[in-house]
């Protein structure tokens, strides 16, 4: 249930009238805009008669809200969430950029690469330590050392650091990660979820590559009902009938998400086809839908990568990538 309050509550009466739902046994969420403020009730409202709730001297108005997911909907937070790290913003006008390898190989490998991707105008590097990978008998990344090899990387080019964690133990490891990472084989992971939601960092949540976007919404509402509301949601290609490409990018997510969620939505390209002589094209398409940011692969050496070498763009490439992005982006009043 949203509770529309009156201009003119003070905040006294506001910090009343929450305590009175919270002894209830309700959940409150506030939102306060420059000239509204908003309470989501959450919790099992069926039984609440909306007529009782209006007739409050504090209330303006009140609506039900059918969807089943609440704080990452955009009727209980009316204003884009902006999630700031370090000096770039995800839901700004300035589109952050995420870039790096699918997997970290060697200090001098990601080092390389983070400072040719920085050159190029990136604001994040990505890399995997920990690797989820289909076959067992895969590389599955160097693990803590990867990190460290991250770290070192980070303090080479100051760039804040992108990195998947799958599992919770593996959260000692990260404490100099800026954006946390739960994969798409993840993202229906509740316990890990829960977790998320005690953390004090930012989560990069991606799609599964069968979820639905209300399954999808539904997972990032685990992590903000734990407790985390810098959740910033992923769309990297679901699973169709179709294998001409390694999934199907959705890029009809982007304005239906900003239209029912306040949380900023990125796209990854390299993940979404699995080819390289595509990224580019589809960077570029999400850029005039509007998203939030893009994660892209990029190796020194794709021919060579130890693992999803033929989605990983040359940082020639990349770089050739990040002077056209900016005149796309100029559609939607944003910049790169």
């Amino acid at each position: 249930m949203i509770i529309t309050l009156k201009k003119e509550t003070s905040e006294a009466e506001l910090n009343e009238f929450v305590s009175t739902w919270k002894e209830k046994g309700f959940g409150v969420h506030i939102s306060k805009g420059e000239n509204i403020t908003i309470l989501g009730l959450l919790g099992d409202t069926s039984s609440l008669d909306t007529e009782q709730v209006r007739a409050n001297p504090f209330v303006e108005t009140v609506q039900r809200v059918s969807a089943p997911y609440k704080m990452a909907n955009r009727a209980f937070h009316p204003d884009n969430t902006v999630i700031k790290i370090d000096n770039a913003s995800f839901g700004a006008d300035k589109i952050p950029v995420i870039a790096g390898p699918y997997s970290v190989e060697s200090e001098e490998q990601v080092v390389s690469i983070a400072q040719s991707v920085k050159n190029s105008g990136a604001s994040f590097l990505r890399g995997g330590a920990f690797k989820p990978r289909t076959s067992p008998y895969s590389f599955q990344g160097l693990g803590e050392k990867g990190l460290e090899f991250l770290k070192i990387a980070k303090k080479e080019t100051g760039l804040p650091i992108v990195t998947e964690l799958m599992d919770i133990r593996q959260l000692k490891y990260f404490d100099d990660v800026d954006l946390i990472q739960i994969g798409a084989r993840n993202m229906q992971n509740f316990d890990l979820l829960k977790e998320m939601g005690k953390v004090q960092k930012p989560i990069l949540l991606k799609r599964g590559m069968s979820a639905t976007v209300k399954e999808f919404l539904m997972s990032a509402e685990y992590i903000m009902e734990s407790g985390n509301e810098n959740v910033i949601l992923c769309e990297r290609g679901i699973r169709t009938f179709d294998n001409y490409t390694r999934n199907c990018i959705d890029i009809s997510i982007i304005p239906y998400l900003h239209k029912v969620t306040h949380l900023p939505i990125i796209i990854d390209p390299s993940h979404a086809c699995g080819l390289r002589w595509m990224v580019c094209d589809l960077a570029k398409a999400a850029v005039a839908c509007n998203t939030d940011g893009l994660i892209i692969e990029v190796h020194n050496n794709p021919e060579k990568a130890w693992c999803d070498g033929e989605q990983s763009l040359h940082p020639s490439e990349f770089a050739s990538l990040m002077k056209v992005l900016p005149e796309i982006s100029k559609v939607n009043n944003r910049t790169i």
